[in-house]
């Protein structure tokens, strides 16, 4: 197996928290929650009590066959934790997969509730929704785009409100980019489109994007005008990334109808997707003339894997949300600080999510001279022409202040060594 990482991989024989304990005897803090999921740390006494509860219990209990309690327990609580009390939940293996079931169940609302003789789902031109052949071809990752004879037809419908990719006279995006959904839409004809799916802040496409203020609401008011669902992917976002429980939290009516979630809740322990459906049009999923739902899949949630989830949530609500507040503001001050520092160019994201934009070419040597200080990142896959790139800084949720302070010591040191070096 080959990786696409330049830098060599660490040997790695101990986890703590933010922290990787290194056969070297050297240690290394987790600047981007692994891949933007280990959203509580590693070693988390509170997920093996959860798992080792649930493993003397039963380990696998198939649908239909043994009593569901604890994919009910945490369906109950996940939807609490995001404010979502009244939601219905359908259960995924992964984020992937959770996009996938969001559109299956997306077109079969709106046949039912609106006749609709197509369910064409319309993502932008920054987008990223998962791996499978479907959710390839619909987004707009260009890393990731298959070969327009492999794409089923599909593509980006829409322009993302971010100036690399969305050229216009003003110079910065605001909430009238939405009507880029609009124009989607009648292009396509309303009749023909059942649902927009939209990452609410952007993820490791173009490196922590923020939509301009009203966006999101403008964008919900245009798909309700037209009788087209709204679906979020928070994968990346969701369960407290971005600093509120979902990223669409940070603006007034940006609610959607269908969220989905997977990173933030299986936080690396477990592979797991969740579809969220509001309560006014979760129904008409059973009506009796709506498709087959789409199939949960044998490892949908299986029991151990709920119980992992569970002790994410234990986590995630043990948290002093104060102070993991102020932690972001802290990362979020300390890294704007950088900005056209030696090969830093910006700085965008807001809670424990940003994107660190760099010169072009200087992307992996950041990476190495963070690396040899103490610090790993991920790297973004850029916008625009000629591409952005940069790195994503997104310590896990349960750093502590100290933790924050090594990263953004080790991140501005490596970033004026290269200038220096330069």
């Amino acid at each position: 197996m080959t990786s696409s990482r330049p830098l060599p991989d660490f040997d790695v024989v101990a986890t703590s928290g933010s922290w990787l304990h290194r056969a070297d005897g050297r240690r290394i803090l987790d600047g981007s929650s692994g891949l933007l999921c280990a959203n509580v740390g590693q070693s988390s006494p509170k997920v093996l009590a959860r798992i080792e509860q649930q493993f003397h219990r039963y380990s696998f209990g198939g649908a239909a066959v043994v009593q569901p309690h604890i994919q009910m327990e945490l369906m109950d609580r996940l939807c609490r934790a995001v404010g979502r009390t009244e939601d219905s939940v359908a259960l995924t293996t992964c984020g992937t997969l959770g996009v996938e079931v969001a559109v299956g169940l997306a077109r079969n609302i709106t046949r039912i509730r609106r006749g609709k003789s197509r369910g064409d789902i319309l993502t932008s031109t920054l987008s990223y929704h998962g791996n499978s052949a479907l959710t390839l071809a619909l987004a707009g990752n260009h890393a990731r785009r298959p070969r327009p004879e492999d794409a089923l037809g599909l593509g980006p419908a829409f322009a993302a409100p971010y100036p690399p990719t969305h050229s216009h006279e003003q110079s910065e995006c605001d909430a009238s980019c939405a009507d880029e959904v609009a124009k989607a839409i009648d292009d396509r004809g309303a009749e023909n489109v059942a649902a927009v799916l939209l990452e609410p802040v952007n993820g490791t496409t173009g490196g922590a994007y923020v939509p301009p203020a009203g966006y999101l609401r403008r964008v919900s008011e245009i798909c309700r005008e037209r009788e087209v669902l709204v679906i979020h992917d928070e994968v990346l976002t969701g369960l407290w990334r971005t600093g509120t429980p979902l990223a669409s939290h940070h603006w007034d009516g940006a609610e959607p109808d269908l969220c989905i979630l997977s990173k933030g809740l299986g936080a690396g322990y477990t592979g797991i997707g969740a579809v969220l459906v509001a309560p006014d049009i979760a129904p008409l999923i059973r009506h009796q003339d709506a498709d087959p739902l789409p199939a949960m899949g044998t490892m949908a949630t299986h029991p151990l894997q709920a119980a992992a989830c569970l002790g994410v949530l234990d986590e995630l609500e043990s948290m002093d949300h104060n102070a993991f507040t102020a932690r972001g503001e802290r990362l979020g001050r300390a890294l704007h600080e950088l900005a056209g520092r030696g090969p830093v160019r910006t700085v965008r994201g807001l809670g424990h999510l940003y994107g660190v934009e760099v010169e072009p070419g200087l992307l992996w040597p950041l990476m190495e001279a963070a690396e040899e200080r103490g610090v790993f990142f991920y790297p973004f896959t850029g916008a625009g022409q000629p591409r952005t790139e940069g790195l994503v800084v997104a310590p896990p949720l349960t750093s502590t202040d100290e933790d924050i302070d090594f990263l953004t010591a080790a991140l501005a040191d490596a970033a004026t060594a290269l200038h220096h070096h330069g």
